[in-house]
Order: C-alpha cells, then structure tokens, then sequence
C-alpha cells in the first residue's frame, strides 16, 4: 500500500487508471487494493476503452443512474445491485474513498494500525495490529473482534467500509481526531478510544537469524516493495538462504508480486489470469537468483497478490512452502466509474498458478504444513536445502 502526504492531498482518480484491473485486499486501516498490469502495449484508457462496463458492471451502472434519476442515492443503490448479484468480492466506494484507497499504496495511511477480515459470519476480526500504533499502545490483540466503530455496528459490513470508517474518510479526519472502538475478546467487551497517526506500511523488512538465514518479511505490496525485495536479495550475505515470509500478507498491488517475484526467477511465467473470458499472462524478469536456497512461509492470513507469489514459487520448484493453507483469494476485480463519481469494483475472472491451478476458495496447500512454528521449521528446511557447510 510512500513520501507525501496522501490523506490530506488526495489525487484525482484518472479516467483511464479508473478501469485498470485490481485484486482487493482485506484491508487494513491502510492498506489497500492493488492494481494488475494492463497487458503488453496498452495504455490504461486503452485498456477502459476495450474492455467497457461488461456483465453486472452495466447492471449495478444502471441501479446508480435510475436512483440519480429517483432523486435517490446512488451508491446505495450500487451497493444493493452488487448484493444480489451474489459477487463476493464486489464493493463500491465514494470517490473519496477510492482515492483514499489508491493513495495508501504509497505506503502511508492515517489510521489506527489495524488489519481487519470479514469472518465467515461477516463479524469483523482484527487479524494483525501494527507494533507502536495507537491500536497496540491500547492493548489490542489479533483475534479480537471489531464490533462497532463510532458507534456504527460493523457486522455484516464490507472491511473496505469499516476500514473508511476506521480512518474518518466521510470528514476527511486528520492525524490526531478521536475514534471510538467496540471491541469483543472471548466473554470480554469493551470499549477503546484512540486518535489516528499517520503510518507507515514498512512493508519489507529484513533480520538475520543464526546459521546463515535471511528473513525477508513481505507485509503488503506496496509501490516500491517488489524492488525491496529484490534488493534485500542482492544484499544477502554469500551462502545464505532465504525465508520468505509472507504470513499475514493481504496482498496489493500484482505489479509488485511479479517483480518480486522476479528476485527469485529468471524470467517465465508467474500467472494466467482471465478477464470476461479473455486469457492473459504475467511474466517475471530475467535475471532473478535462481540457485540460493528458498523457503516461503504462509498461513491462512496470506491473499491474493500474496498467493500468486507463492503459488509461482512452488508451481516452479523454486521453492518449499511451508506453513498452513492460504486464504483462497484468487479473484480479478475491475472498477468502473459510476455517474455520479463513485467506484464499482466487480469481479470479472480469476487467476492461476503456472502449473493452471485455480486459487480462489481453495487457496495454496504448502508442502510443509504446521503451526506456530512455522518459522522455526522454515529454518530447519532451509539447512537441509543448504546442505552441510
């Protein structure tokens, strides 16, 4: 999901940039949806001019234009037409929302420092909370469960909007307003209030552990994180294997999950993808590291952008996985501008490993399946890779 000031200067959204294809994150109270690349020698309104308002993008397009039309709301209206069209990833956002969105994948955000998922009972679960943020200084934990903000109920609510309700989007809160939080943590309930920050994402971070492991740890694919990436590679002392850590990782921007992906490959494919029917391709760079031992560690918290990356990894014998089965986030949105500014962001296809297996409700299945010690047991993997020094 870095340098200006995002949430106070919000940027426009472009006309064609509006219709470039995204996968959707859980959000967090900052991170945000992610952009796939428009294919080979297309421009972005190129791209919008092609592809159009297809299937249930021309009917929720219609609910928006006949409430305008009633005097009624149109969101709202949007809202209800993506509702019944039983698109489980679908949502629609105010333009000011979607800038939002767009801007926190700079890799700064004002917010409370939390990472939220919808739960099958559409209760609201804290999933991770930033150290330092407001949210750890008041003590809550992953695991607890969001119930209101402000008083609204999120129950049922899609994460993008407690998320914009978390960060103050309808008056464009700034650093520093209050937020009240309902929280619920087994037969515990209680309240929290805390003032926002401005944050950072600090998406990739980089320790070293004893017997020659590097741990690159990928939080979100922010702008700038696939080349962090890479970097840390490059910066790996010689004979060092790597774990890539990419539990808890919602996803983001695809261009950034290919490139990082390019760090570790030489060139072929990542993923196919389809839009209404039409397939399409990702491909890494040449020139990755290809010989220095590599293990990845998931869980049930990694998605989407996180997902292609691993799925690449494996499906290429570039990797062992090792960890618990991934989330199952293998949808392709597109966003289409309604009349009245908002943003639809519908599905419109799927994506799939190298190997032509499908992501989305199944999720990845790692080689090495565990627990807790997901890392600990990385680490024992990887120096069986290495071999004796």
């Amino acid at each position: 999901m870095s340098g200006r000031d995002p949430f106070c200067q919000p940027r426009r959204i472009r006309r064609g940039a509006a219709l470039t294809l995204v996968f959707t994150s859980v959000l967090v109270a900052g991170a945000a949806t992610g952009a796939l690349p428009l294919g080979e020698g297309k421009s972005a309104r190129d791209e919008a001019r092609s592809a159009g308002p297809a299937g249930h993008h021309a009917d929720v397009a219609r609910a928006a234009e006949e409430a305008m039309a009633d005097g009624k709301s149109p969101i709202q209206a949007a809202k209800r037409a993506v509702s019944r069209s039983g698109d489980r990833w679908g949502a629609v956002y105010s333009q000011g929302e979607y800038e939002e969105f767009e801007e926190s994948l700079d890799g700064q955000y004002t917010g409370v420092g939390l990472w939220a998922r919808s739960d099958r009972n559409g209760r609201i679960e804290v999933t991770k909370v930033r150290a330092g943020s407001p949210a750890a200084t008041a003590g809550i934990r992953p695991g607890d469960l969001l119930r209101s903000v402000d008083g609204e109920k999120t129950d049922g609510r899609p994460v993008t909007e407690v998320v914009s309700l978390l960060r103050g989007d309808a008056t464009d809160a700034p650093v520093g307003t209050a937020v009240r939080l309902g929280l619920e943590r087994g037969t515990r309930v209680w309240t929290e209030t805390l003032r926002r920050a401005q944050l950072s994402t600090d998406s990739v971070t980089v320790r070293e552990l004893a017997d020659r492991v590097t741990v690159i740890k990928v939080a979100t694919f922010t702008k700038g994180s696939g080349h962090q990436v890479r970097e840390a590679v490059r910066r790996t002392p010689p004979g060092a294997g790597i774990v890539l850590d990419l539990r808890g990782n919602s996803g983001g921007l695809v261009t950034e999950a290919v490139t990082a992906a390019s760090a570790f490959l030489d060139g072929g494919l990542v993923a196919t993808y389809d839009v209404e029917g039409e397939q399409r391709a990702l491909h890494a760079e040449s020139g990755g590291d290809t010989t220095r031992p590599l293990v990845a560690v998931v869980d049930g918290g990694t998605m989407s952008a996180a997902e292609l990356l691993t799925g690449a990894v494996q499906d290429r014998g570039r990797a062992l996985v090792v960890g618990s089965r991934t989330f199952g986030k293998g949808s392709v949105q597109m966003p289409s501008r309604l009349p009245d500014g908002s943003v639809a962001e519908l599905t419109v296809g799927h994506y799939r490993t190298p190997s032509g297996r499908g992501v989305d409700g199944r999720g990845i299945t790692p080689d090495l399946e565990t627990g807790e010690d997901a890392l600990q047991r990385a680490g024992t993997v990887l120096r069986g890779l290495a071999g004796p020094s």
